[in-house]
């Protein structure tokens, strides 16, 4: 199986977060663009600050590698406005994929109506621009059935409001990598959870993002249904590898 095709291959950290400059953040995110580019790998996925300089060297090497941002990145609470205003910049900036977190914390304290309106308005702008929309619903946050009925909702919401032909290019995601969980409990994707969002994404398609550590747990991941992985360890995936890495 060609893993890579897969693969969005991530760096998320901020300068602050891993004790790095600024320059020397984009020279990471340089490097995970080389490897995506010499390997094959289908996308990158980094912060949007990066996203023009990554797209401007992307297109200099000549490569069709795709490059993705976060958007509300990654407590998804900032407003719909918010929301909108840092997409328009990050497609201005040259982002083919945008993957925004959906305000779970809305959604878990019932505020359905805030959670569809910023999907639907969000959506809708990335639809306009021919860019990829994906949804992390962040499901260790979540319990099994509010991952059912939080996936189901996205994928009602886009039925409802968008054309059979747009359906393929919204996504629901597991997670953001950054949520922190207690008592060991994984903070990415599992099999359970990835079943569960399958199982309720009617015709949208799957990210499974953090968690995916081998290239038999990436194979899986695959065979199940999803079509893309989010994943901080690409380079050791399909080298045959297991990950060292926590995303």
């Amino acid at each position: 199986m060609n893993i890579a095709q897969y693969l969005d291959s991530t760096y998320l950290k901020t300068p602050a977060q891993s004790g790095l400059s600024q320059e020397e953040t984009l020279q990471k995110d340089i490097e995970l663009t080389q490897e995506a580019i010499d390997h094959g790998i289908f996308a990158v996925m980094i912060r949007p600050d990066y996203v023009s300089d990554i797209k401007k060297y992307i297109q200099e090497k000549n490569s069709d590698v795709v490059v993705g941002t976060v958007i509300g990145f990654h407590e998804g609470t900032c407003s719909v406005d918010e929301k909108l205003t840092e997409a328009e910049k990050a497609i201005a900036d040259g982002a083919d994929e945008l993957d925004f977190v959906i305000n779970y914390n809305a959604y878990l304290k019932g505020d359905l109506e805030l959670v569809k309106n910023e999907f639907v308005k969000c959506t809708r702008l990335s639809l306009e621009h021919y860019k990829i929309a994906k949804w992390i619903i962040e499901i260790a946050a979540l319990t099994n059935e509010q991952i059912a009925d939080l996936t189901k909702n996205i994928s009602d919401w886009a039925e409802e409001n968008f054309s059979e032909n747009d359906l393929s290019k919204i996504f629901v995601k597991s997670s953001t990598g950054f949520y922190e969980t207690k008592d060991g409990k994984p903070n990415g994707a599992t099999f359970e959870g990835i079943k569960i969002m399958l199982d309720n994404a009617g015709k949208l398609p799957v990210k499974a993002a953090g968690g995916v550590r081998t290239p038999e747990d990436a194979e899986k991941m695959i065979n199940l249904g999803v079509k893309r992985i989010g994943t901080s360890s690409a380079l050791a995936l399909i080298k045959n590898q297991t990950s060292s890495e926590g995303y």
